[in-house]
């Protein structure tokens, strides 16, 4: 059945749509420009706010490290459990839901795709079973490859043509999206038991650089044609003075050519936004990081802006997984995935009352605010890192509300008060940021054109809202703001209602996207590259292709690549 949503106060910044009152026709799961009345269904959106689906860039939501977390955290599923109903099924998690709670907790919302940013390639299988089992969502999944050994072998070689054919293979294998780089060099050297602190410190037995690590995989990205930058989370992440280091890593950049483009995403900035010598002198380095990206056009980040919270840490970052335990004493998971990537889970406590933590919340929102071109910011928590996806709305109120902040703000620890810069910040973010900040600029990076607005050709989906932009200053009414970002009146997916008031009315399963990337010498798998999977991992190579019976709805993204 067509579907018209009348009447709606709708939000699309990527046709350049601001609250503009109008209809949205939906055929086939497709917007169109218009249906017939009498034989639609109708959705009466008069005094609503419309927006497109959400899109989520980064959230940790499958495969072994997620799962692992629920494992080590029992006591996550204790305090929130989901019942049964005749439409949903049971789950538990409160910072790591359970899959299907995950789905329904997101369409909640009115999110409609999300990606889940960090996979190792021997993992591949397990993290697509779990992606199948999120129900209500589109999502696509990044595999780990900044320190995988094939592409530090031909970075090391100067071969960069050989390694991007090696990355298009393994996206291909893998049924990833995006290239994936935590902690460039890190991660191999966490291996022997050790980090690299600067870009310019030497991978053991590769004798290469982070440095050439990013720039190497950002050539072979704009090689390969890819849609989304790569992916990045950048040394030194969690430590004191590791803005300089950030600094650095983007200035790097500047040597590749961009056309005005965006040449690398860096992930959850607030945690590679310190400055400070130690913990003791600990401060934000957010003006200079937003300074840098305020005048360069080749950056775009997500926030992972700090929830005060209960959650659960989880990153292929495995050395600063140790640093953390050091820190906190918790009980810790490592992980070390043979020659691709390490990995680490500790449970943690974000306080208020914690002046290094009330300075991370400072600065997750000092990024966002000061960053001029709201297309470069997206919001994110670094779910569950930084804390749960579910506290989206209360982010969103803090950057539409300067009175949100503030009355968070008063009860923070009081030297966290002194080193913010908040309280000089006016800047209020409205409706039409929002929709950039949370789908239309997460789609526009991502390279998704069929999301994150609601132009002829897009996907069917929509998220409508219980608010009335002519009636609620959401900067003055922002708990009410809240209250109607937490429980969508309506979301639809691909033009079925899933979601009315907040409760899921029906199930959908969501496609899975990955890239079918064609180079113009496709990697032959003879027995000479099957030697080398013996000889450094202890798996055959047989354990790595994610076959087709592996993905219940499979959408491939063709790319042909210029190498």
């Amino acid at each position: 059945m067509d579907l018209l949503i009348k009447n709606g106060f709708v939000f699309d910044p990527l046709n350049e749509i601001n609250g503009e009152k109008m209809d949205i026709a939906i055929r086939n799961g497709k917007i169109v420009k218009s249906v017939p009345d009498r034989t639609s269904k109708i959705i009466d959106a008069s005094g609503l706010t419309v927006f497109p689906g959400g899109v989520d860039i980064h959230t940790h939501i499958a495969g072994a490290e997620v799962n692992t977390g629920r494992m080590v955290r029992p006591e996550d599923h204790e305090k929130d459990f989901v019942r049964k109903t005749a439409i949903t099924r049971s789950g538990v998690g409160y910072s790591i839901p359970s899959t299907f709670t995950t789905g329904y907790r997101y369409s909640q919302m009115g999110y409609t795709t999300v990606m889940n940013p960090s996979m190792a390639p021997l993992e591949a299988k397990h993290t697509h079973e779990e992606l199948n089992d999120i129900p209500m969502l589109d999502k696509a999944t990044y595999p780990l490859l900044g320190d995988w050994w094939f592409v530090l072998e031909n970075i090391q070689k100067g071969d960069l043509e050989e390694c991007a054919r090696y990355v298009a293979w393994m996206l291909g294998i893998t049924k990833g999206y995006a290239i994936k780089i935590v902690n460039p060099g890190g991660l191999e050297s966490w291996g022997f038991g050790r980090n690299v602190h600067s870009i310019d410190d030497q991978v053991p037995n590769f004798c290469i650089t982070p440095r050439e690590i990013i720039c190497g995989l950002a050539k072979v990205n704009k090689m390969l044609n890819l849609p989304h930058t790569i992916h990045l989370h950048t040394n030194n992440l969690g430590i004191p003075g590791n803005c300089s280091t950030t600094l650095e890593t983007m200035k790097c950049l500047e040597s590749i050519p961009n056309d005005g483009k965006p040449i690398a995403h860096i992930t959850h900035l607030q945690f590679s936004s310190f400055a400070g010598e130690d913990w003791g002198s600990f401060h934000s380095g957010a003006e200079e990081i937003t300074k840098y990206i305020n005048n360069h056009d080749h950056i775009t980040f997500d926030m992972g802006q700090i929830i005060f919270t209960d959650t659960t840490t989880m990153t292929a970052d495995g050395p600063f997984e140790y640093t953390l335990y050091q820190l906190s004493g918790h009980k810790w998971v490592n992980s070390d995935v043979e020659t691709e990537t390490s990995g680490g889970i500790i449970p943690f406590h974000y306080k208020r009352k914690n002046p290094v933590n009330a300075i991370q919340w400072s600065i997750g929102l000092e990024l966002a605010l000061l960053t001029k071109n709201p297309w470069k910011v997206f919001m994110t928590t670094d779910h569950p890192n930084a804390g749960p996806f579910t506290a989206y709305p209360k982010i969103l109120a803090w950057l539409a509300s300067k009175k949100a902040r503030e009355a968070t703000f008063k009860r923070l620890h009081k030297k966290a008060q002194r080193r913010s810069l908040l309280p000089s910040i006016s800047r209020e973010l409205s409706l039409y940021d929002l929709a950039i900040v949370t789908r239309a600029g997460h789609a526009k990076a991502l390279g998704l054109k069929e999301k994150g607005h609601l132009g002829v050709g897009a996907d069917g989906d929509v998220a409508i809202f219980n608010i009335n932009p002519e009636e609620v200053d959401i900067a003055n009414k922002y708990k009410t703001f809240r209250r109607a970002f937490s429980n969508a009146a309506y979301t639809v997916k691909a033009g079925k209602v899933l979601v009315k008031d907040g409760e899921v009315l029906q199930t959908a399963a969501g496609k899975t996207i990955w890239l079918d990337v064609k180079t113009s010498n496709q990697i032959e798998v003879n027995e000479e590259i099957k030697n080398k999977f013996r000889t450094y991992w202890t798996v055959e190579y047989e354990n790595y292709p994610v076959t087709d019976h592996y993905i219940k709805n499979s959408s491939p993204i063709k790319i042909k690549a210029d190498v």
